[in-house]
């Protein structure tokens, strides 16, 4: 019987003394991550030149357009005097736009964001002179 009796009293003694040594790697796997983590740092900045270039690859994909710029609108009469009676889409009466605007010379000489109207234009913007951003929503009010 007393065999018996040592047999579990060792089976518990390893189990105390593999807990220690347990506590004991742990730290012991901190400082060899602490290393490699100071080695690893310089390979991040050679891997970002890489992303670099793939981010450059990323806009080679062709856009699709919104179906609502290029939904086909009807101008206004004042409007249609510019840039045509056919219904467009959106971004092209802004090109036929700035196509009128700069073939007339209207674009302010000094300050390029304004647009000096002309009889025409006066009749869309509802103004003498327009700012580019503000084109674009004096545009709408003259498409359906």
């Amino acid at each position: 019987m007393a065999t018996a009796k040592k047999a579990p009293a060792k089976k518990a003694a390893p189990a105390k003394k593999a807990a220690p040594a347990k506590k004991a790697a742990a730290p012991a796997k901190k400082v060899a991550a602490k290393a490699p983590a100071k080695k690893a740092a310089p390979a991040k900045k050679a891997a970002a030149p890489a992303k670099k270039a793939v981010a450059k690859k990323a806009p080679a994909k062709k856009r699709t357009p919104n179906a609502a710029f290029m939904k086909a609108l009807t101008p206004s009469g004042a409007l249609a005097a510019v840039v045509g009676a056919t219904a467009l889409p959106r971004t092209e009466v802004v090109s036929k736009l700035w196509a009128y605007i700069k073939k007339n010379g209207l674009q302010d000489k000094i300050n390029k964001r304004m647009i000096n109207a002309d009889a025409k234009l006066k009749e869309i913007f509802g103004k003498a002179q327009v700012s580019m951003f503000e084109m674009a929503g004096l545009i709408g009010k003259h498409l359906k």
